[in-house]
């Protein structure tokens, strides 16, 4: 156990250190500091000080004391159970329980404790029972299984032979039907009455068709033949033939056709067919063969398709549009080294190799209709008028950029920010007597990053504050290359000028150094000395914004249908998704209907900053709506359409657009990416279920926690969303054995239910850099300890000594550290290692030491090594156990 020191005791016991080194004075123990270490008995000692103040009394230890202890363990094993040819797996659980009782209660406890052991064996007996049962049960379901796969495999070979065998016979008929069509060929010309000669061999009936030698004397013989009438019997001295058959000449032929006379030969040829019973499997070949009237005819020649193809496609969905099977295509993919189910979404360019290797072409799919129309529908024309500048602050943390707007608005913001920082986006407008100005106050704090970079595109005008007594600071620098990117003018606020060691001079010095030159300095930035605790040269910063928006001719069309883009997004339990918009064009009104990414609603309600209702907004004045169908992404454009016909029709267009972009980063994985993943065995992972206040934080937290990952641990982060922790999100994370964080939100109560019954880890935070640095503790815990070598002593041999009890005595000096015995060496031979092992002996003289300095002789047995020699090294090293951080 590590020792206590008084500052670490009074952080365990919630108490000042300055109070408890009084309490230990007044109990009669005197402490020079807050680092001296605190004794067990010294701590007894305080506590029956403390006791007695309180005015109770001690009791002795004894009663105190507890009469019995109870430990518990549980251990889980997996047990591997034989099933037929395949192995399951079933979990053993064994509980153990063990009480310690004093010997003054142990008769009285003898009998409980037998009943207990007794019981304790009563439900082994019935786990091992049910363990037996279940076992055998999955025993015979496999061997169930194993059977039903048996027969229908023989299934398949009794099909598989069936087939060949009517294949056979196919091939022999038509060998057979050749061979007598061609000696009927062969036979010289004789006059014959019929038109066909009725070949049949037993299965399938196959007719050839004889050359008619003179058509005028078939005419003239058909015209001749007496019409038969259907109440006509059999002639005078024939018998009728059965089956409704006519009667066949001695060629096997018939005389004369069966059946209806008005039927074609075709036609009377599949309706015979049908009728004859007695051979079998004929129309079945006749299918196969394609010769019946309804059979399949094969293609000549392969068929080459033009195939539509989008940003994304499932396998499935693209082996459809081909006409050939999923594994087919997931063959064509396996062979281009990605490796992807049926299910699964590749990409364009993916697909579009696929196909062309299968023989087909690809066209980009144009599925754009709703947008195409939500363009059109949507073209802002009409008047422009000058607007209101929208004015970003950006700054480092703490520099005093939301004390600025709070001097300005005239309310307390910062302080009731957790931490008195800014952690997500706020817009606000204010009407001064310059004119309205919007202004979007962003985080310092180095992870929203995001947030800044949104910032600074939404703008017309960047304010970047700096604190005169601090200067440039990283996020200082990040804002101005926001501002850069984003092409938007920059007005420096060197903020905090009432201060004793504040320096404005220096902060256009460092400014410089990045390219920012104030106006003074032949620059064309303007630089504003204020104070936001005192309200000097805010009017001059009010200013210096109206004059650069009056030169920058802010303009914008009033008269139209609304368009901007989603400051923040959240989830409000009682008014559901809940986003801060910033319209740039047209005016936005109570009731219209709009499609905000992949979402859209009616607009129920609009707030302004301040919480009331307002019933329209125009350019440049930001406001929350209410009426949508779920919590937009911060970033996302807005559009105001005509109905809600065509904004569900792109938001859905948008969500399947999304899904498939998803799907193909989920889905398919190329062999180089395997292989990589393979090299990372030993890689922790870390998983996260973040749940946040709004959109920005969520963002801000997964992209923070994220790139804390390295090459020891990889910290995943499964779920990032907005609103309270729901069941649903603790059930995930308890099948990935994830940890819970929840910023500003709480979980409700059957998420709670479930996170009890999982031992899950949920963590509340309101302030990111603490989520930040205790998500740094615990991934600093999954990567255990590192044992490290550190050298403590170098001895140089300079004579070697024979002893009868130790063998060779290396008489060394201590060139560099300390050698200490019972520590592990190493003997070094021109700075090679030759051998390793621990000291044998470690003398002084005649007397055994515990450790010998630099500048000392002494005398050193290694242990079963006898062949040191004069030059040698001994090098004394010691193992110690670092804890491993990100």
């Amino acid at each position: 156990m590590s020792e206590v020191t008084v500052r670490t005791l009074a952080k365990l016991v919630g108490t000042p250190v300055e109070k408890l080194m009084e309490q230990l004075g007044e109990a009669g123990m005197t402490f020079d500091g807050p680092d001296q270490v605190v004794t067990p008995t010294e701590k007894m000692k305080l506590l029956g000080f403390l006791r007695r103040t309180h005015g109770k009394t001690e009791t002795p230890a004894a009663e105190d004391a507890p009469r019995q202890i109870t430990l518990k363990r549980r251990k889980v094993q997996e047990l591997t159970v034989a099933a037929g040819k395949s192995k399951s797996t079933v979990n053993v659980e064994v509980r153990q329980k063990r009480t310690y009782v004093k010997r003054s209660d142990a008769p009285a406890q003898a009998d409980a404790e037998r009943e207990d052991a007794q019981r304790k064996l009563d439900e082994s007996r019935s786990r091992q029972a049910a363990e037996e049962q279940a076992r055998e049960d999955a025993e015979r379901a496999h061997a169930e299984a194993e059977q039903r796969a048996e027969e229908a495999r023989r299934q398949e070979e009794a099909e598989a032979a069936e087939a060949a065998a009517l294949r056979a016979e196919a091939e022999r008929v038509e060998a057979e039907a050749k061979a007598k069509a061609d000696a009927i060929a062969a036979r010289p010309p004789r006059t014959v009455d019929e038109d066909r000669i009725s070949i049949r061999p037993k299965n399938p009936t196959i007719l050839v068709d004889v050359k008619k030698r003179d058509e005028e004397r078939r005419a003239a013989a058909a015209a001749a033949a007496p019409a038969p009438t259907p109440s006509a019997g059999p002639r005078p001295g024939k018998t009728a033939p059965r089956g409704g058959e006519r009667e066949r000449d001695d060629r096997g032929g018939r005389r004369f056709g069966s059946g209806p006379m008005h039927l074609s030969d075709s036609d009377r040829a599949r309706r015979s067919s049908g009728k004859k019973k007695g051979v079998r499997g004929r129309g079945v070949e006749q299918a196969r063969s394609g010769g019946g009237a309804h059979g399949f005819a094969r293609p000549t020649a392969p068929v080459a398709r033009e195939v539509a193809i989008g940003d994304n496609i499932v396998v499935s969905d693209l082996a459809q549009k081909l006409a050939i099977k999923g594994a087919d295509v997931v063959k064509a993919l396996f062979k281009m080294g990605v490796m992807a189910t049926i299910n699964q979404s590749i990409d364009h360019d993916t697909a579009v190799l696929v196909v062309e290797e299968l023989g087909h072409t690809a066209v980009r799919a144009q599925e754009n209709d709703a947008e195409t129309a939500l363009e059109a529908h949507t073209e802002v024309a009409g008047d422009r008028s000058p607007r209101p500048p929208v004015v970003t602050i950006m700054g480092h943390v703490d520099h005093g950029k939301t004390s600025l707007l709070d001097y300005i608005r005239r309310t307390k913001v910062a302080s009731g920010e957790a931490g008195g920082i800014t952690q997500h986006i706020g817009a606000y407008h204010v009407e001064t007597a310059k004119g309205v100005v919007s202004f979007l106050d962003t985080p310092g704090h180095a992870a929203f990053t995001s947030m800044r970079a949104r910032g600074a595109k939404l703008t017309d005008i960047v304010v970047l504050v700096v604190a005169a007594d601090d200067g440039v600071m990283p996020q200082t620098i990040e804002a101005i290359q926001h501002a850069r990117a984003a092409k938007v003018p920059l007005i420096v606020a060197v903020n905090k000028i009432d201060k004793s060691d504040a320096n404005a001079e220096r902060v256009k010095q460092e400014l410089i150094q990045h390219d920012v030159v104030a106006e003074d300095f032949g620059g064309d930035v303007q630089v504003v000395p204020i104070s936001a605790k005192t309200g000097q040269g805010v009017d001059d910063l009010l200013d210096a914004i109206i004059l650069q928006s009056e030169f920058l001719e802010l303009t914008a069309v009033f008269d139209a249908r609304a368009a901007g883009v989603v400051v923040e997004a959240s989830l409000d339990k009682g008014r559901g998704p809940v986003a801060t918009v910033l319209v740039q064009q047209g005016t936005l009104n109570r009731g219209d209907y709009m499609v905000c990414g992949v979402h859209y609603g009616r607009v129920r309600a609009l707030f302004d900053e301040n919480g009331q209702q307002v019933q329209s907004a125009g350019p440049s004045i930001p406001v929350q709506v209410l009426g949508l169908s779920g919590v937009s992404s911060a970033g996302d454009d807005f559009v105001v359409v005509a109905d809600e016909r065509l904004a569900k029709e792109v938001a859905q267009q948008r969500e399947a657009k999304a899904r498939e972009s998803r799907l193909g980063a989920q889905g398919a994985q190329r062999m180089e990416d395997i292989m990589a993943q393979m090299g990372q065995g030993d890689q922790q992972q870390l998983n996260l279920v973040i749940k946040a206040d709004v959109q920005g934080s969520a963002e801000a937290l997964r992209e923070a926690l994220t790139a804390l990952s390295n090459d020891m641990i990889k910290i995943n982060v499964i779920i990032s969303g907005v609103g309270g922790i729901t069941e649903s999100d603790a059930t995930r994370a308890a099948a990935s054995k994830a940890t819970i964080i929840g910023f500003n939100v709480r979980a409700d109560a059957s998420a709670r239910k479930v996170i009890e019954t999982g031992g899950l880890d949920l963590r509340y935070f309101s302030i990111i850099y603490d989520v930040i640095d205790q998500v740094k503790q615990v991934a600093s815990g999954l990567l255990g300890m590192e044992i490290r070598e550190e050298i403590i002593g170098t001895a140089e041999v300079r004579d070697v000594f024979r002893s009868s009890k130790f063998g060779a005595v290396a008489g060394s000096m201590v060139v560099e550290g300390v050698v200490r015995r019972n520590k592990p060496i190493r003997v070094l031979r021109d700075n090679t290692v030759i051998f390793e092992g621990e000291l044998e002996s470690l003398r002084r003289f005649k007397e055994n030491v515990d450790e010998v300095r630099a500048g000392t002789e002494c005398g050193i047995a290694v242990k079963q090594y006898n062949d040191v020699k004069p030059g040698d090294q001994i090098e004394c090293f010691e193992r110690i156990e670092v804890a491993r951080t990100l």
